[in-house]
């Protein structure tokens, strides 16, 4: 398995799915490579939760 080299759907930027992080994937039973980078991931993540009050 080696580093995979792809494309964000929300950015468009280049990110690096490396073979670590795909170990952890597989572990975890994900089926699917992530479709954004890190950052845009974030920032979907913080999206979805409430504000805190």
């Amino acid at each position: 398995m080696a580093d995979k080299s792809i494309i964000c759907k929300d950015c468009g930027k280049e990110f690096i799915f490396t073979e670590g992080e795909q170990k952890f994937y597989k572990e975890k039973g994900f089926e699917n490579d992530p479709v954004r980078c890190p950052r845009c991931r974030k920032a979907k993540k913080q999206e979805r939760r409430p504000s805190a009050r």
